[in-house]
């Protein structure tokens, strides 16, 4: 299975942005409150990835992995 060099770019900037919030002490709140801006990068990345790649992308990036659960069961919480 290969990753394409935008699948990583995706996973890397969404991965970046939660481990520095992250050092700030920052929680699940503050994420929530910040997410509109890397959504619409998730939906790409989930767009252009099939199951596999999501799940080795998230065993990589630790932050994407947060994230992505994070919507997930936000989403889950309105179903």
């Amino acid at each position: 299975m290969q990753l394409t060099n935008k699948q990583i770019q995706f996973a890397q900037t969404i991965d970046r942005w939660v481990h520095a919030i992250e050092k700030q002490g920052g929680s699940d709140t503050y994420l929530l409150d910040k997410a509109y801006m890397y959504m619409p990068i998730l939906q790409q990345l989930m767009d252009i990835s099939t199951h596999k790649q999501m799940y080795s992308l998230c065993v990589t990036y630790s932050g994407l992995y947060r994230f992505a659960k994070l919507m997930e069961n936000l989403s889950l919480d309105f179903v």
